[in-house]
């Protein structure tokens, strides 16, 4: 009797570990998607959805594809996964139990910062974009368009960064990419604010020398009109209900004729 115990014992240990891991995978899948869709009927019950409406994350998850609250539940799902994932290797052997819990009792507060770190530079660069979306209002150049998307995915980014930097990925691999996107910007500000730079200087020079000026009747290329406002990056004249925004760098490169009366 004692013989067939240890046998059953060892039997249990070495051929049914596995299947015990892959029923717990099993339980806990089901767990954390019940769990996910819970706490998306409890936070909507709540009145969450219309808490966070127009707020900068909110704003940030729909651009993403998603909300607020599934976010929120996708979360709450996913840590259950991770949980149970290392729950079933540690029940299959596969980790050492001592190893096993220490790193969990450390991995968890890293991972918590490392979200929170993400979730503040998505609010951060949201609001950085509007703010500088605010000040270049008023240029009306289609380059210009870019710089505040610009501004927000460098923001998140760099979170995204610091966030990997908190769970241990390698610090030389952050910064290459670093480098590169760094490097990305530069080439990319480079080809799509040509224009604008363009624009800016011959902008300066006719703000210097005015050759026309508002009230002016002129025609830059095919454009023809009443010149109703200069400023460095563009000129606006109109005609007939008809508004052109031209850039000044065409204005410089194919020349204005006044037209006089």
């Amino acid at each position: 009797m004692r013989l067939l115990q240890v046998d059953f014992s060892v039997l249990l240990r070495d051929q049914f570990q596995f299947i015990l891991a892959l029923l717990i995978l099993v339980v806990g899948g089901v767990a954390g998607h019940v769990i996910g869709r819970l706490n998306r009927r409890l936070l909507t019950a709540a009145g969450v959805p219309e808490a966070v409406e127009r707020t900068p994350f909110e704003r940030t998850a729909q651009s993403l594809g998603t909300d607020t609250v599934s976010l929120v539940s996708r979360l709450s799902s996913w840590f259950i996964y991770g949980v149970v994932v290392l729950i079933a290797l540690n029940v299959a052997e596969l980790l050492n139990a001592r190893l096993f819990w220490n790193g969990v009792l450390t991995f968890i507060p890293d991972l918590f910062i490392a979200i929170l770190v993400f979730i503040v530079g998505f609010v951060v660069a949201d609001k950085a974009e509007l703010v500088v979306g605010e000040r270049l209002r008023s240029v009306k150049l289609p380059e210009v368009g870019v710089i505040p998307r610009l501004v927000k995915y460098t923001i998140v980014y760099l979170a995204a960064l610091v966030a990997l930097g908190q769970l241990g990925v390698a610090v030389l691999a952050l910064l290459i990419l670093l480098g590169a996107y760094a490097f990305a910007i530069i080439l990319f500000g480079a080809v799509a604010l040509r224009d604008l730079l363009r624009s800016s200087a011959a902008g300066v020079y006719l703000l210097l020398n005015q050759p026309y000026g508002i009230g002016d009747e002129v025609r830059v290329g095919e454009d023809r009109g009443i010149v109703q406002e200069v400023d460095v990056f563009v000129t606006r004249i109109e005609n007939d209900g008809e508004e052109y925004i031209i850039p000044n760098s065409r204005v410089f490169e194919q020349g204005v004729v006044r037209i006089r009366n």
